[in-house]
């Protein structure tokens, strides 16, 4: 089904032509005055100047060229707006052939074959509330253009191969010196059981970190052991990175004992990966990357450290060379992005490549990009799309923190919100305990990813558990209740009707009937937009007006007593109602339960 502003603006293009004027001008938008209309063009206010022609006499000619029988009314208002209202009788049909159509009559787009790279942990790290911006946007993005008809690989990007392998394997010769990882003539098999829990693996990466910071105060010993702790970190990379026995074994322990935990961890968050491969699958495109730099003869050496200059000279700023391999050939993150995508080239050769990461990065992926494509490792046509996220701050507007100032860990925060939500349901004397537990897990999963993507990407938000988790107001549990009502108009009219007959939906009988048919036939086009500019957002305001007009006929319709042929019609609405919902909140990345 075409897209209802898509149809409109072909209407009104070819009444700006037929009155005399470029069809340019006939651009039609959603109306910025619901009260007024359901959609406007603003184009004779621009045409004015061409024409020389004052916006109202130019929009007056205009409209008493359009004839549509979709269309209502079609007004000029000065000084030079066309407003434009739809017929009741369109709106019911359009509603009734999107029951009719699948996806609710969605036209797939060309599909194009995406790799996203979103949730980007580090091995060795349990997942922390800023995690949770990556996992979540990434996965509402993915399903947002799977839905439009895309193919999309999506690839957590593991941060594996870095400095924080060598502190770990430097912490555990400290304390665990006797492991045969260690041991230079050991040459046998190594053991199959880990030499460690997940969560002694946690806390040995901050207690190496640690100790390679120093305070204003330190004396020359502590600065020196610093020194030489990193230092010997550093050499355990570097080892590592050229696969020396024992150590390669090691992290391979280590990798498959953090990657249990993560995919545990993700799935509570309903976020699931196409890919799970890290920085050091990309490590065996090293070479090959290097070689085509060098052929090029883009790549020199600089402080002992190779690099690629970026810099443009349309750039108003300074933009450093990108450093391709640290001194003493050591892999840095730009090595692994730049190998990855070459990976990504011979292994799936994509059409784009998005990127979901804190908005921090943005220089580093400026350089990524500029050097990827200046070194051929993605095909000239190949669109690299970088989605820079914003953090999550507590109510002080500082990076949301736990209460004693630490880093809260996302399996904690998700637990906080869940007992929250079961709070709320604790004295509901119809639900099981079962059914709260099972419950309280749906709609604080909920509370969180609506939480999240109800805002722009781009944005900081303030993480407020209270507002998340309430009933009332833009919140995904509204959202939920909102379907549960649904729901439960559906099944009791149902067992009260056995006969109940599949109907058609009636043209509208009040305003807010014809509001809601106005936002559903919407529905196509907050997709697109979403797709477009890769805003989940759009749909969370989408679905919160939706639900809010529903409630607001609940309250002003008794549907399980109405007559026949109308109640029938009106069920038929309200399935469409939670055929849209639910189709929305699948693809922000959760679902409903049958009762709340």
């Amino acid at each position: 089904m075409k897209i209802i502003n898509n149809i409109l603006e072909s209407i009104v293009m070819e009444a700006f032509e037929r009155a005399g004027f470029d069809s340019k001008y006939g651009k039609v938008s959603l109306s910025d005055r619901p009260d007024l209309c359901d959609y406007q063009c603003n184009g004779a206010l621009t045409a004015a100047k061409e024409y020389k022609k004052a916006p109202f006499m130019i929009a007056d000619e205009v409209v008493k060229n359009i004839e549509n029988q979709m269309i209502k009314k079609a007004e000029m208002v000065k000084p030079g707006f066309i407003n434009i209202t739809l017929s009741e009788k369109f709106l019911s049909e359009y509603c009734q052939k999107m029951i009719e159509s699948n996806k609710l009559g969605f036209e797939d787009v060309k599909g194009k074959k995406i790799v996203l790279d979103y949730g980007g942990p580090n091995i060795a790290k349990p997942l922390h509330v800023g995690h949770l911006r990556p996992a979540v946007i990434g996965e509402s993005i993915k399903r947002i253009h799977k839905f439009v008809g895309d193919e999309v690989i999506g690839d957590v990007h593991l941060g594996d191969w870095g400095l924080q392998m060598g502190l770990i394997i430097e912490e555990l010769k400290v304390r665990k010196p006797d492991l045969l990882y260690f041991d230079e003539n050991y040459e046998g098999d190594y053991p199959k059981d880990p030499p460690f829990t997940i969560d002694e693996l946690e806390e040995i990466y901050p207690a190496a970190s640690k100790k390679t910071k120093v305070e204003d105060n330190a004396t020359a010993e502590e600065i020196a052991f610093a020194e030489e702790f990193k230092e010997n970190a550093r050499k355990n990379t570097g080892l590592l990175q050229q696969q020396k026995r024992g150590y390669y074994d090691l992290w391979k322990q280590i990798v498959a004992v953090s990657l249990e935990d993560l995919k545990k961890n993700y799935e509570k968050l309903n976020v699931n990966f196409d890919l799970w491969l890290g920085e050091s699958d990309s490590q065996k495109y090293v070479p090959e990357m290097i070689k085509m730099m060098e052929d090029r003869k883009i790549i020199y050496e600089s402080d002992g450290a190779m690099v690629v200059d970026v810099q443009e000279p349309t750039d108003n700023n300074t933009i450093n060379p990108c450093m391709i391999l640290k001194r003493g050939g050591v892999s840095c993150y730009q090595t692994t992005d730049l190998a990855t995508l070459l990976q990504r080239k011979k292994e799936f050769n994509p059409d784009e490549v998005i990127y979901v990461v804190d908005k921090r990065q943005e220089m580093h992926f400026v350089q990524v990009f500029r050097c990827a494509k200046k070194a051929d490792l993605v095909n000239s046509d190949t669109v690299l799309t970088f989605l820079g996220f914003g953090t999550i701050n507590g109510k002080d507007g500082k990076p949301f923190k736990t209460r004693d100032g630490g880093v809260m860990r996302l399996e904690k925060l998700i637990e906080e919100v869940n007992k929250k939500i079961y709070n709320k349901l604790a004295d509901n004397k119809e639900m099981t305990e079962k059914e709260k537990n099972e419950i309280s897990k749906i709609v604080g999963l909920a509370a969180l990813k609506y939480a999240d993507l109800s805002n722009q990407i781009s944005k900081d938000y303030i993480f407020d558990i209270d507002k998340f988790t309430s009933i009332e107001g833009d919140t995904g549990p509204y959202i939920l209740y909102t379907i549960v009502r649904v729901k439960s108009i559906i099944k009791k009219y149902k067992e009260n009707n056995p006969n109940f007959v599949k109907s058609k939906i009636n043209i509208p009988g009040s305003d807010v009937e014809r509001n809601i048919m106005l936002l559903i036939s919407q529905f196509n086009q907050t997709i697109e937009q979403a797709y477009i500019e890769n805003a989940p957002y759009k749909i969370c305001s989408y679905l919160y007006k939706l639900a809010t007009e529903f409630n607001s006929f609940y309250n002003n319709t008794k549907i399980l007593k109405e007559e026949k042929a109308t109640a029938e019609a009106h069920i038929e609405l309200i399935t469409l109602v939670k055929h849209v919902l639910e189709i929305g909140i699948d693809l922000l990345g959760f679902s409903a339960p049958d009762k709340m």
